[in-house]
């Protein structure tokens, strides 16, 4: 019992030694930050422990090092009029502010080789973060006003990131809200889809819809919109054309087998006997059985039902302001109808029973073309996800 406390010990002592190192290290490479988030882990559980000193002096030290550094780094903000410093300025001071709110539970700490409490000056940001955060709020609200009206549409994004960026630091400010729709609309692309159908054969009418029906493919991004519907008010940007090249259908066949199989198998036990002949004992005086074992064998008369399709299509995409194609994409859908029947002749035994469970009894109908076409389709639509996912637009 004393070995092990000695080891839990040691343990303790040596990750308490290698916090510290780490805090060390932070401070001499001027990742102040980290050495605080450092002792002040330390320091919650038991702040007024006196194994637990070197953290509050190792705080004291991060602490007055990065409101100095920070300090600077305002100042220097604060005297360059470039508007692009707005949210440096802005961020810089919430940190300060949100440093002093980590420290604050914990205080009051003492150093006691002195005896006194370790200093850490508090200021209150409050007024400061506000007016940063006003002219920031401000610029970028101005900006997106003057630069909305001429933006393409990657500016359009870009204008749209700030302005989520303003709605979050300083929600509905204004008419945020206004701009942020008119960001979104102009950073979308509009895409009309159609299907097209150069094959003999006719697409279900079902899958026509689903594969148009693009808010059921999962598509995440929002700054492309489908559409299968002309809409009279909408600048397409893109058309997207699913365009049916050849389907191919295999004639309905029947594959038949003749599977022979066998197999040992327990059939009932019989007496072990010694060397007299007499029925031997166990250690209790029962008669001691083993099993007893035959070869039983049966024949598999299988049927195979089999019909397949193949479905070739291009996804073509093209810019509609150019009358340029954009891209163009081959995919391939195949679908197998796979059907097992038969019976069995012999002793069933013989016979694995995944494999019997599986034996159907009896022929079905084929599936018709139209529906083996829409089985094909759905397999289809996943190729078409797959494409669209990874499409990327040229200008």
């Amino acid at each position: 019992m004393r070995t092990l406390y000695f080891l839990l010990l040691v343990s303790v002592t040596l990750c308490s030694c290698s916090s510290v190192k780490k805090a060390e290290t932070a401070i001499n490479t001027g990742n102040f930050d980290r050495a605080i988030d450092i002792a002040i882990s330390n320091l919650a559980s038991d702040k007024n422990a006196k194994c637990k000193q070197e953290y509050v002096v190792l705080l004291e030290d991060a602490f007055a090092k990065a409101v100095s550094e920070d300090q600077i780094v305002l100042n220097r903000l604060q005297s360059d009029p470039n508007p692009a410093v707005l949210e440096s300025i802005y961020e810089t001071l919430l940190n300060m502010q949100s440093r002093q709110s980590k420290i604050r539970p914990l205080l009051p700490l003492k150093i006691f080789d002195t005896g006194k409490l370790a200093s850490f000056p508090m200021i209150d940001y409050s007024k400061q973060v506000i007016e940063a955060r006003t002219t920031l709020s401000n610029h970028l609200l101005e900006s997106a006003r003057s630069s909305l009206n001429v933006a393409n549409t990657l500016q359009a994004r870009v204008i749209y990131d700030d302005l989520i960026y303003l709605n979050n630091i300083n929600p509905d400010y204004k008419d945020t809200s206004q701009l942020l729709e008119k960001a979104l609309e102009k950073g979308t692309d509009y895409i009309i889809v159609s299907l097209k159908n150069d094959t003999q054969l006719a697409i279900p009418k079902r899958l026509d819809e689903e594969l148009l029906n693009f808010s059921t493919y999962g598509l995440n991004d929002k700054w492309t919109v489908y559409h299968n519907r002309n809409n009279d008010n909408i600048f397409y940007d893109y058309s997207l054309d699913i365009n049916f090249r050849n389907i191919i259908i295999s004639p309905e066949q029947v594959l038949q087998k003749e599977l022979q199989r066998e197999k040992q198998v327990i059939d009932g036990f019989e007496y072990e006997l010694d060397e007299r002949g007499n029925v031997k004992k166990d250690s209790l005086g029962d008669d001691i059985k083993k099993d007893k074992y035959s070869l039983v064998k049966a024949t598999i008369f299988q049927s195979i039902q089999q019909k397949e399709v193949t479905i070739d299509a291009n996804i073509i995409v093209s810019n509609r302001n150019t009358g340029q194609l954009v891209d163009r994409f081959p995919v391939s859908s195949t679908f197998i109808f796979n059907y097992i029947y038969g019976r069995v002749n012999g002793d069933k035994r013989a016979i694995d029973e995944d494999y019997l469970q599986t034996l159907n009894a009896q022929a079905i109908p084929f599936p018709t073309n139209e529906q083996m076409i829409y089985d094909a389709g759905e397999d289809l639509k996943l190729r078409i996800k797959e494409v669209l996912t990874g499409l990327k637009l040229k200008r």
